[in-house]
């Protein structure tokens, strides 16, 4: 299950309740980021326990380009969480749809 920058913007605008996690490294969200929580890919197997508290709330997960993400939603789903959404595109799709 994916969803799309404008969704995505939709959800953010409307003050909707999920949890957004940016899969990237550090510099890469300090470069740009959609305000999510900074977990890269490679920490993600050791920090999906830590997340266990959130396992009912909708999780969106992106990344540069969608790759990244669709990994960690691919684990997240595999630790039993259900309602984990990738970010289609990732940033730049944002980028290029709503510009930095």
């Amino acid at each position: 299950m994916d969803i799309n920058v404008k969704q995505l913007k939709e959800k953010v605008e409307n003050g909707d309740d999920f949890v957004l996690i940016d899969v990237r490294e550090p510099y890469e969200h300090e470069e740009f980021n959609i305000e999510g929580e900074l977990i890269p890919l490679g920490n993600f197997p050791g920090v999906i326990p830590e997340l266990e508290d959130r396992k009912d709330k909708e999780i969106i997960v992106y990344c540069r380009s969608g790759r990244r993400s669709a990994m960690a939603q691919h684990m997240l789903q595999q630790a039993g969480f259900e309602t984990v959404r990738n970010l289609e595109g990732g940033v730049i799709a944002w980028i290029e749809e709503f510009g930095e």
